[in-house]
């Protein structure tokens, strides 16, 4: 597969995982020691190597800022995702950058741990109240916003409009008409017996012991009114009736799954269904053209739900340029540097009034029903029947709770019984919650 966003959020993720002892056994509560300064100076940006549009759009916005004004010269660091959680986890925070990209789902860590400040002192009033509500919820813990988002992320799943009509399937056309689990159960049977292949399903199989499991199939369990969570236990959550069941009906899809060892089962019309997000567009609608359909997850009794967030930025705990690191924060996030970066890379704008314009994501746009979901969207903390973009936990201990989330539905995908692998997870998160004091600040 090619670099995109999907992989390059995976990368992070995956080395956040790799670090979790790390991350989670530093000393907690190490506080913030940034100064604002008098607002000049050289300050130094570290930010995650992506494609090469992303990079570039960075690199633009790091020069336009030097250009617009001369008190403030500010550098640019590209660090490679497999390294780049690790790097920060592993610096002390008085040798951070002043400005840094963090992954949203490890933003809680860096929080508590003292690498990042909170940034409303250091960030101009108008660039908070442009950034939209997920920007907000994915930016802050304990109360305190400590950064905010270029672009989000949204997911649902596609469809071959020709597919579905040759296997004679009605299909949703809105958030409202979204399939029930029967009926996309029953969608997946139709379809394998009419479709090419056999099979009916690409849902990135090899990705489920990852974070594309927690970030795509958790939304099955948020549906079915489970929750990862529940006042900062997994136990009763994670191995909750509606989460158990959630995961034994996603098992039950395995015989209309295409492998797609390729990663071109959806696009070649080998399956009529895929699961995926705003990265995939380019390809799918270049494959498909008209054919292509943008539907919402499958309803498993609580509104369908979906996944969203992506990385942020942040300013390091120990800067003493903390008001310079605001302005350039703040010229980062205006609607001129928003729009390059999401035209780079696809990704639904994280500033309210980029998102308003965007075309891809605004009414009558072909991401339009991923636009409405971002518009319902909502913490994992704070789940109503109608949201449906759901941001993961955001608490110290998320890679234990990534990791043993994605590890079960892995087992249970691969005929684990899951009430039993369920709460083998649900146990471990607790311990690794009792043995750090609950993550309390």
């Amino acid at each position: 597969m090619n670099i995109t966003r999907m992989t390059r959020r995976g990368i992070v993720a995956a080395t956040a995982l790799a670090t979790g002892a790390v991350l989670l056994t530093a000393c907690a509560g190490g506080g913030s020691d940034s100064s604002a300064g008098d607002g000049t100076g050289e300050i130094d940006i570290w930010a995650l190597q992506g494609q090469d549009s992303e990079n570039a759009a960075l690199q633009a916005a790091v020069d336009g800022f030097n250009s617009s004004q001369s008190d403030i010269t500010a550098s640019l660091r590209l660090i490679a995702g497999d390294t780049y959680t690790t790097t920060i986890t592993s610096t002390p925070k008085d040798q951070l950058p002043d400005v840094l990209q963090i992954d949203g789902p490890t933003l809680a860590s860096f929080a508590y741990n003292g690498k990042i400040t909170p940034i409303s002192e250091y960030v101009s009033q108008e660039t908070i109240d442009n950034a939209t509500p997920g920007s907000i919820s994915e930016g802050t813990f304990g109360g305190e916003l400590y950064a905010l988002a270029q672009f989000d992320s949204a997911m649902g799943l596609y469809g071959n409009k020709s597919l579905l009509d040759a296997a004679g399937v009605t299909y949703p056309t809105s958030i409202d008409t979204a399939w029930s689990s029967d009926e996309f159960a029953d969608a997946l049977a139709a379809l394998s017996a009419a479709g090419p292949s056999g099979k009916a399903l690409d849902l990135n199989e090899a990705g489920l012991a990852g974070e594309w499991g927690t970030y795509a199939f958790a939304p099955f369990v948020w549906s079915a009114g489970g929750n990862l969570l529940t006042d900062n236990s997994a136990v009763g959550a994670l191995d909750s009736e509606a989460s158990v069941a959630a995961l034994t009906d996603v098992a039950t899809w395995k015989p209309f799954v295409d492998s797609n060892a390729d990663g071109n089962a959806f696009p070649d019309g080998r399956v009529a269904l895929g699961i995926g997000g705003h990265w995939n567009y380019p390809a799918y609608s270049e494959a498909l053209g008209d054919d292509l359909l943008v539907m919402p997850l499958p309803d498993f009794g609580n509104g369908p739900k979906a996944g969203a967030g992506s990385l942020t930025w942040g300013i390091g705990a120990g800067t003493d340029d903390g008001s310079a690191a605001g302005a350039f924060l703040d010229y980062l996030l205006n609607d001129d540097n928003v729009t390059a970066m999401t035209q780079a890379n696809g990704a639904p704008p994280a500033t309210a009034s980029a998102f308003a314009a965007d075309p891809l994501y605004k009414e009558g746009g072909p991401l339009a029903l991923f636009g409405e979901q971002l518009a319902n969207s909502c913490a994992s903390d704070a789940i109503t029947d109608g949201c449906v973009a759901v941001y993961r936990p955001l608490t110290p201990g998320y890679p234990t709770v990534t990791s043993q989330f994605a590890s079960a539905l892995s087992s249970v995908w691969g005929g684990s019984a899951p009430l039993k692998t369920l709460q083998d997870a649900a146990t471990t998160i607790d311990q690794n919650f009792a043995d750090n004091d609950g993550y309390q600040q």
